[in-house]
């Protein structure tokens, strides 16, 4: 994985574990509570969980765009360099080959 993807996957584990531990608290805070400040704590968890669904849907989008862009460039390469390609995919079939055939 490169190192931007590294980054980026880090600040989302971050991320999303400070919104579970904020929702875990307050549902805490909410167990003893009743009436408004009960629904007032129930609202604010409520509103950090469609944040953190919102931003997860956001990266899946980024992450889809990412995948095409891959694709495209790869079918435009091996479009481009079909014995290359051949080759290559012979090589990874040789290779994957050998290593099944050990087990």
């Amino acid at each position: 994985m490169s190192a931007p993807a590294e980054r980026t996957r880090e600040k989302v584990v971050e991320e999303f574990s400070n919104v579970l531990y904020e929702a875990e608290e307050m549902l805490k805070d909410a167990a003893g509570e009743t009436g408004e400040k009960a629904r007032n704590l129930r609202d604010q968890v409520e509103s950090k969980l469609l944040h953190a669904k919102l931003r997860l849907q956001e990266l899946e989008g980024q992450a889809v765009d990412r995948a095409k862009v891959a694709a495209r460039a790869t079918d435009d390469f091996v479009h481009d360099h079909p014995w290359q390609a051949i080759g290559a995919a012979a090589a990874i079939g040789f290779v994957a080959g050998l290593l099944l055939n050990r087990r």
